[in-house]
Formats: structure tokens, sequence, C-alpha cells
């Protein structure tokens, strides 16, 4: 083995194994009755049929046999519609849900970052930055180390010092962004936090997400905007129906991703008025 193959080989360490995974889980609710079991009934048949149809059980298959290797120093990009599948691979990934089957191998501590990521809305921002950073596994002296550049990142300047609760969203993105950051993860995943900020917040965004690879970190992101992907990313995986239908190149599996529901679109708009659905992809960030 020569130098160069010998670089290039210590270079790919494998951080994140999934081997075959399978999500399954189920949700409860009202199944749907027939409409001949509801037209011309008494009202006391009809309360006593529908009682018959409250909580029934359906199984989601959300995940189907996912495999892939991420290597340390990747940034690799989920695409898919909604109810594809991503948000429930990257939280297997994370391990905030149980796999049906299959094995997820992560070498490094996980750090989740999503939209919905709690932030005390009582506590100010200065108390919130040392709770995050407490439990991304930051000492206190650290976090405080850290305080003046987290609060740099996020641009909430004197807010710093007011409750949560008086921030726009974006401020609490920014400032969600910059916590889970801030201890330079192993393995960050992200799930829209990128979407929700200004081109400014972005740029940063992106610039840290680097900063992250170039210290031998993976990340993660699962964003509805095929331009983030694009642009933030060097791999991504497309999910559709809980199946893995391609990993590569971010460039070329959005331009595959692109062309397929640019297509069906266009179909759909030459055939005339379809009924309401959640898959129409004519403009970036839909899905």
């Amino acid at each position: 083995m020569d130098e160069a193959e010998g670089t290039m080989t210590s270079a790919r360490v494998p951080a994140v194994v999934a081997e075959d995974v399978h999500v399954t889980y189920r949700t409860y609710g009202v199944r749907r009755a027939d409409a001949s079991e509801t037209t011309d009934v008494p009202w006391t048949d009809l309360l006593r049929r529908t009682s018959r149809h409250m909580g029934g059980v359906e199984e989601i298959h959300a995940v189907r046999g996912v495999s892939f290797t991420a290597y340390r120093g990747e940034s690799i990009g989920i695409l898919g519609k909604n109810g594809s599948g991503k948000s429930t691979l990257l939280r297997a990934l994370a391990g905030l849900v149980p796999l049906s089957s299959g094995a997820v191998y992560a070498d490094g501590d996980v750090s989740l970052l999503g939209v919905s990521a709690a932030l005390q809305p009582k506590l100010t921002g200065t108390r919130n930055i040392l709770l995050g950073g407490l439990a991304q596994g930051l000492s206190r002296r650290q976090v405080m180390a850290a305080m003046p550049g987290i609060v740099s990142f996020a641009g909430i300047g004197e807010f710093v010092d007011l409750p949560m609760q008086t921030y726009s969203s974006g401020m609490g993105s920014r400032l969600r962004f910059a916590i889970a950051t801030a201890a330079q993860p192993d393995i960050l995943v992200i799930d829209e936090a990128l979407s929700t900020g200004d081109a400014e917040f972005r740029e940063k965004s992106a610039a840290r997400i680097d900063e992250i690879r170039a210290a031998a970190g993976t990340v993660f992101v699962v964003s509805h905007s095929r331009t983030t992907v694009r642009d933030t990313c060097d791999r991504a995986l497309w999910m559709d129906k809980g199946v893995l239908v391609a990993d590569g190149p971010a460039r070329d599996v959005v331009a595959a991703y692109e062309n397929r529901y640019l297509a069906e679109y266009r179909g759909r708009k030459r055939r005339g008025p379809q009924p309401a659905a959640d898959d129409t992809e004519p403009e970036d960030g839909a899905p």
C-alpha cells in the first residue's frame, strides 16, 4: 500500500453504521366507518356503531431495511417527502426510537438538534445556555468560558439576560444551534433546524458544520430544503416510503430527487386538478 492509499484508508473511519434498520410503530385512533353503516339510521344506533370504531390500531412501517455507513468528516443530508421516514431514521440514529430489527452502531456521542428542542421559556438565555451546556457534557467552567461565543454566534446580544419567552422563533433556533455545537460533538444530527433561520444564520451554520467536520465529526441534516442539503452536505440519502432509494454525492442525489418529483408534478398538471395531497413538489422547500 502506498502513502496515498494509506492516508485515504485512515481517513475513512466509520462513525455510524446502520445495518438493515427497521422501525415499526403503532398508532391508535378512530377507524373510518363505511358510508353504508352511517346512512339513515337512528342516532342512538349510530352512536353505538361509532363506539365500535374507536381505538383502531394501525401499524406503520416507517423505516424499511436501511443500511449505510457514515464516516468521520462527512456531512450527510437526508431527503424525502413528508412521511418518507427521514425524521424517524434520524431519531433512530440518535437512539431516541427503538428499532424493530437491525442495528445502529455509533462511535462517539450523538447530539440531536431539532426545531422542537426544549429550552425553558421562563428562564433567561444565560440560564438556558448553562443548562444546555451541562446537558452536552460540559463542566460549569467550560460553559462559562464558551458563553461569549455562544451569545455571539446566536446573535441575541442583550436578550441573553431576558426570558426565552421574549425571543423570536429565529433567535431561539440560533441559540439552540449554538448550544448544541458548542461542545464539538462527535456526531451531530439536525432535524429541520437549519430551515428556520435567515440567510446569514444558514451561512454561519454551514461554517460551523465545516468546523465540526474538520475536527473529524459527522453531521446528519434532515431538511425540506434541497438547497440546504446541496450547499451544506457532501453526501445525501434519499428516503421514500421508508426505503433508502439513493445514496451518493449530495448534488447528484438532489438532482435525481428534483427530476423525479418535478416530472410527477408536471404529470399531475397535465392530468388536471387532483385531490389534495401532501406530495406536491414544484418549489424548493416543499418537501
